[in-house]
């Protein structure tokens, strides 16, 4: 193509036609185009001037052809100007374009336009008339139609164009179409360059789909995206030049005109970014890694200094472990820095959304997994990390692969008591390998194995700090393992022998070894002679005393209990047989929970039980101290026996347990009477001893309890008590009155007595604890006075003080490691005064008018620090439930269990949700008349089945029978029976020797009876009623 077409084949002056020379053709070949028709363009271009020509000149700019074209062309014009309208009302789009048209200005709208023409290929050699006659049509289509739609064309061809007629400046001001010639960015304003770079207003051209998004509406706040904004932390906001304490207020900053940071000589417009001046300048530019997280930060607008953030900490933690290997914490919090990384949903997270998390966890997994292998090539002789990586393993892994590396690492360290530990509990919750007799095995062969690490008979390995306590605590494991498991006389008989072999041991086999001592306790085990909590005990020490003189008589004791014939137990015939032997099985349970010996009165011998699994013979040792569990009657006569021994005499606790029975039954008068005579004989220590401390705590705070108003409170008893506490003297009974001087004389000691042990230093571990309960016990005391005497902002202050000086005293000992300075055990000590002063709280609110928020905010500070508390807990949903909002309340469950293991936050966050839930199926179900509830919440189910999944997902969940039987026991109220039934399945997964899980499942799915019981039989659990003696029982 000429850079003329139209006259590309007309001759210069003074040189020959165009067709004359072949070889001046030839040389403009390369500008010649054969497809263009010079006869075409000179008849479009006469055909365009008449046209103009017919236009008058004050007329609009309106295209229109001559009446003879339009006569003759009537037919086409007017079957494409009906397709056109009819285009036009199907395209929506178009019609918007019609109504935006101006009246005025019509060539405005005339360049939006876009026209389409359809060009008939010639021969090349037609005559001047049929390619007239041919523009001619093309040319009426042109003007007689703004537009031609392309399934409009009946033929289309492959010549077909589009005129654009909007102009684009770009292409005079920048003499090019290449877009990469073309800058990016526009100017706005007319300051001159250079002068001024805060008035520079340049915007920058997004990419295409910036501009979609730009241009789309906002999106509202449950959108994906701002949902997933609210799990990420928020970027402080501080001055640089501020101190590191944190203002009151954020300080606004004023900008500085004249701040040239961003101009300099090699970025004097202040259109480069850093990273370019920096190159600018022959600084050098940054790392491949800088580079990489820049332009992270430069896509992702949203989270750039978020990534910037975390991408910073990932080259910390790198840095610190590269730096120094053997730092096990630094690669622990690594590992679990991974974790934020993802930031995974929220409690109330939709079901794509816990897939997409699902799918990224394996992912994080792997990652961990990686950082895991090299600490552990770092560090090979650490038990953390193995125990770390044999954690993640339990997601990849099979039981029998992952079996075999748990026996490996226990073969290594034979002599670590929490590898022990969660040895043990892996193998207990594997349901396709468990059974009771193989775990209980595998508890002996702990318990020996540390028995010989402790006798120093195992001397390949050295005994590591506090496993003596760690037996202690893997013992009780074992006996909760067969309580749970329904051999109760099983755990009963461990607890007997190991009480009689620890306590009650012989003088002369006490420097024996274990096993030699063993071999002497057996014979008294297997004598048949009464033992730790059975009538008649001596214990194992004056049996073989008595032994050695002959031995003694046993006499048949008059006091029988009674004994339930069986025949009797089925009450009620006509019930289901399921229900039936749910009743027995209960009531067996509850009957025979000790172990069955022969009588030897009644000439019985071992072959007369008739249920085997009763008989206890074997012996296993360990250490426990004994727990008395008493009720009522009997726990009154037992009381009495312990405070008839001489030992026992003066023991306060005793008295204090004893006195405190006493009230819980309704004896008032009667525990008032216990409490004088213990005080009475407790002596003049005074707030030195921390039992008499304790004791007139305990005996004020029920004092307190019976009063309806603290009105009068000073003269009550309970003044009386903490008054004659601080007197050092013999204590005298409540007769009715105080002395004012007598309290003012109190407050002073108290006072005192505060500040001497708060600043004491203990030197011992028994100084330690006998501190903690003394200041406990004090601080209890000084408050609760105070209390009575001035007022509940007086008892406050006292707590604030004890708790802040405790704090201190916490953060001095973090500090300075291995020194004895303050009270070492503060945590402790601390969390007993924090429940303390939360229950002073809740009853002054109950007994007159207080604000409540002093109660919530020194709960939700407390159970941030002590997660596990039960007592702060149950206060706080306690005041949570009369509130019509739970929102508040539901954020900080979810905070305490995003920053806790423990399990108690789960439990009281779903109690608190079902509480809630009852209430407002209470309020809708009332049969009152119309009702306008007050409680709008709707999806209370569903949150509630969500927080039983997160909770039995987390660490300590998983292994809880009591979670389990929570949710299995919500789905079944729900009528869902075939998810309740998956539930029930996947509970056993976990916690296969639970049987209180079978016996939900024989009531909620009673057709399952047989299959249930055959499946208790095959894991070994213990069943007390047989099928087959139900049926016998049915028949009598």
């Amino acid at each position: 193509m000429a850079l003329f077409p139209a006259f590309a084949g007309a001759a210069q002056p003074g040189e020959p036609p165009a067709g004359s020379s072949e070889g001046s053709t030839r040389d403009l070949d390369w500008l010649s185009n054969p497809s263009f028709s010079a006869e075409d363009a000179l008849l479009l271009h006469q055909r365009t001037t008449e046209v103009a020509n017919l236009i008058p000149e004050k007329s609009p700019l309106i295209r229109t052809s001559s009446r003879s074209e339009l006569s003759e062309e009537s037919d086409t014009d007017e079957s494409l100007k009906q397709t056109s309208k009819k285009r036009k009302k199907k395209k929506h789009h178009h019609s918007k374009k019609t109504k935006k048209k101006t009246k005025g200005d019509s060539s405005s709208s005339e360049s939006d336009v876009d026209t389409k023409h359809i060009k008939d290929k010639g021969s090349g050699k037609s005559s001047g008339k049929e390619a007239a006659a041919n523009l001619g049509k093309k040319a009426s289509s042109v003007t007689s139609s703004r537009s031609i739609w392309l399934d409009d064309i009946q033929a289309p061809r492959a010549d077909t164009f589009r005129i654009d007629k909007k102009p684009d400046p770009a292409n005079w001001a920048y003499k090019s179409l290449y877009r990469g010639d073309i800058a990016r960015y526009k100017r706005k304003g007319e300051s001159c360059l250079g002068i001024d770079a805060k008035k520079h207003c340049i915007t920058w051209d997004s990419s295409a789909s910036k501009r979609k998004q730009a241009q789309s509406r906002p999106e509202r706040y449950f959108t994906k995206n701002n949902v997933k904004m609210l799990s990420t932390d928020g970027i402080l906001v501080c001055n640089k030049n501020s101190p590191s304490d944190p203002a009151a207020f954020i300080p606004v900053s004023h900008v500085e005109t004249d701040d040239s940071s961003d101009t300099t000589e090699v970025n004097p417009l202040g259109i480069y970014d850093a990273s370019t001046t920096v190159w600018l300048q022959g600084k050098g530019c940054k790392s491949a890694d800088s580079e990489s997280v820049n332009t992270q930060q430069t896509i992702q607008e949203p989270g750039i200094k978020l990534n910037s953030i975390l991408m910073t900490k990932v080259e910390e933690y790198n840095k610190k472990v590269r730096e120094n290997p053997r730092d096990i914490n630094a690669w622990m919090e690594f590992i679990s820095f991974q974790d934020e990384l993802m930031r995974g949903p929220g409690p109330y997270a939709s079901t794509g959304e816990q897939e997409s998390r699902r799918k990224s966890l394996k992912l994080i997994l792997e990652k961990k997994l990686a950082i895991l292998e090299r600490a552990i090539e770092s560090n090979p002789s650490n038990v953390d990390l193995k125990l770390a990586r044999l954690k993640l393993c339990t997601e990849f892994w099979e039981p029998p692969a992952l079996i075999k590396e748990w026996q490996k690492l226990i073969f290594l360290h034979p002599n670590n008591p929490e590898m022990w530990k969660k040895y043990l509990l892996f193998c207990q919750s594997q349901f396709t390998t468990f059974s009771v007799s193989k775990i209980n095995s595998l508890y002996g062969k702990c318990l020996t194995t540390l028995a010989a690490v402790q006798d120093g008979s195992m001397v390949s390995h050295p005994l590591l700090p506090g496993t003596e306590e760690a037996m202690l605590a893997i013992f009780i494991q074992q006996c909760h393992f067969l309580r749970q498991a329904g051999h109760s006389e099983k755990a009963v008989s461990l607890f007997q022998a190991l009480i009689d072999f620890t306590f009650f041991k012989p003088d002369s086999v006490k420097d024996l070894p274990t096993r030699g001592q063993v071999e002497f306790f057996e014979p008294f085990w297997d004598s048949g002679e009464p033992r730790i909590g059975e009538k008649g005990a001596r214990g194992w020490k004056a049996w073989m005393h008595q032994q050695e003189k002959g031995g003694w008589v046993v006499k048949p004791d008059d006091e029988d209990d009674e004994e339930i014939d069986e025949d009797q137990e089925i009450k009620d015939k006509t019930l289901p047989k399921w229900h039936i032997w749910l009743d027995i099985e209960y009531s067996r349970e509850a009957r025979h929970w000790l172990p069955w010996r022969p009588d030897k009165t009644k000439k019985e011998t071992e072959e007369d039980c008739e249920d085997p699994e009763r008989q206890v013979i074997q012996c296993l040792q360990a250490k426990k101290k004994k727990k008395l569990k008493a009720q009522g009657r009997k726990s009154k006569k037992l009381a009495k026996n312990f405070l008839k021994a001489p030992d026992n005499r003066n023991n306060l606790s005793l008295w204090k347990l004893y006195a405190y029975l006493e009230w819980l039954l309704g004896n008032t008068d009667d525990s008032r009477k216990v409490f004088d005579t213990a005080l009475c004989t407790a002596g003049t220590g005074g707030l030195r001893s921390a039992q008499l401390c304790s004791l007139s705590l305990l005996y004020a705070q029920l004092e307190v309890e019976v009063l309806e108003s603290i009105e009068g409170a000073v003269m009550s008893r309970a003044v009386h008590i903490l008054t004659k506490l601080t007197e050092n003297g013999p204590y005298v009974p409540y007769s009715g009155q105080v002395l004012p001087v007598n309290v003012l004389k109190a407050r002073k000691t108290y006072e005192h007595a505060l500040q001497d042990c708060l600043s004491r230093t203990p030197v011992s571990d028994q100084d330690q604890v006998n501190a903690t309960d003394q200041l406990v016990n004090l601080v209890g005391c000084y408050a609760l006075f105070q209390y009575l005497t001035v007022g509940i902002d007086a008892a406050v202050l006292i707590y604030t003080q004890a708790s802040e000086k405790l704090e201190a005293s916490g953060s001095q000992n973090c500090e300075n490691t291995g020194e004895n300075s303050g009270i070492l055990n503060f945590p402790t000590a601390l969390e007993a005064v924090t429940v303390l002063h939360t229950n002073l709280l809740r009853f002054h609110m109950k007994i007159s008018v207080y604000p409540l928020n002093p109660l919530r905010e020194a709960l939700t500070e407390a159970l941030k620090r002590y997660p596990s508390n039960q007592s702060l807990w149950r206060s706080y949903i306690h005041i949570q439930r009369k509130s019509h909002s739970a929102s508040k309340a539901r954020r900080f469950f979810d905070s305490v269990t995003r920053s806790s293991n423990s399990l108690e936050p789960w439990l009281f966050a779903i109690q608190a949700e079902q509480m809630r839930k009852k209430l407002t199926e209470k309020v809708q179900r009332a049969d009152v008349g119309e009702i306008h509830c007050t409680i709008p919440e709707t999806g209370l189910t569903n949150r509630i089945v969500a927080l039983f999944e997160h909770a039995v997902q987390s660490e300590n969940g998983t292994h809880c029978p009591l979670l389990w039987r929570m949710y299995l026991n919500f789905m079944a109220s729900l009528g869902k029976k075939e998810k309740s039934k998956g539930l029930f399945y996947k509970a056993l997964q976990n916690c296969p020797w639970a049987k209180v899980l079978y016996m939900d499942a024989v009531e909620y799915f009673p057709d399952d009876l047989q299959e249930t019981l055959d499946l208790m039989t095959e894991k070994e659990l213990r069943v007390r009623v047989p099928m087959e003696e139900l049926d016998l029982l049915l028949e009598i």
